[in-house]
């Protein structure tokens, strides 16, 4: 199974894993039947997660029914219980949207308040814009809340798309802003002679990547105008809980505009 998923990860087009991973993937969960595990954003139970990763694959990652990642499971957890984001009803930015987080969302924003809720990607169908982040079709402070995950690593400047996010938060805006890092390197690795995608998949650690991310990296977000919190929102979760969500570990960035 992990080496069927890795292969399909590596070799078959984004948009149509896109379109096809809503039935396929809960077909490959019927393998996991169990209940040893338990996703917080859909309540599905399974004996673990599915494998997933693009180089290396990660056990227990894929929730086979929401699509759920470690980090976006861990987010989850974080926005429903310490932020104000499902209290009302703020006009929020989604861009790449995660299915799993995409649902709940809507689910919230419903038909009333759904204009309040953008989707947008440079080319997934899951989207309702299309646009590149380095260069955002909206109007100066006109979005209150921004999540923006594992994007930054795959655009040419990462601090020019960092600078429009920044341009587009309303006075106090927030918006959580994460990528895929490296602790144990300081300083962020990026080379634009890196092309082919086999180098870059060695490299950066995807055949998509332009940078791999190190310690610095609050530090180039700051640098663009955000106050920045760096939060191990793991350890805020009990051992039970860490074991039955299987959260993983990922840091959280949540940036201000000030």
């Amino acid at each position: 199974m992990r080496s069927f998923i890795k292969w399909a990860l590596n070799h078959l087009p984004r948009t149509f894993l896109q379109r096809v991973a809503g039935w396929g993937v809960p077909m490959l969960g019927l393998w996991y039947a169990g209940r040893g595990r338990k996703c917080p954003i859909c309540g599905k139970q399974v004996r673990e997660f599915l494998p997933y990763g693009y180089g290396v694959s990660r056990r227990d990652a894929l929730c086979p029914r929401c699509l759920a990642l470690e980090r976006h499971r861990l987010l989850w957890l974080y926005i429903e219980r310490e932020t104000d984001l499902l209290k009302g009803y703020p006009t929020l930015l989604h861009i790449a949207p995660e299915v799993a987080l995409k649902r709940k969302f809507e689910e919230h924003y419903g038909k009333v308040y759904g204009y309040r809720y953008i989707t947008a990607d440079l080319e997934s169908p899951l989207a309702k814009m299309h646009f590149d982040v380095q260069s955002i079709p909206l109007e100066d402070e006109s979005i209150d809340v921004v999540i923006c995950n594992h994007i930054l690593e795959h655009v040419e400047d990462d601090r020019k798309a960092l600078r429009e996010l920044h341009r587009i938060l309303t006075p106090n805006g927030w918006g959580v802003v994460l990528v895929p890092q490296d602790y144990e390197r300081e300083e962020t690795f990026e080379d634009d002679s890196i092309t082919s995608p086999e180098e870059r998949a060695r490299i950066f650690g995807q055949y998509d990547h332009r940078r791999i991310y190190g310690r610095d990296y609050a530090r180039r977000v700051a640098e663009c105008g955000f106050e920045v919190e760096e939060i191990e929102y793991e350890n805020a979760l009990s051992e039970e809980e860490r074991r039955q969500y299987a959260t993983a570990g990922e840091r959280l960035y949540i940036v201000y505009k000030i």
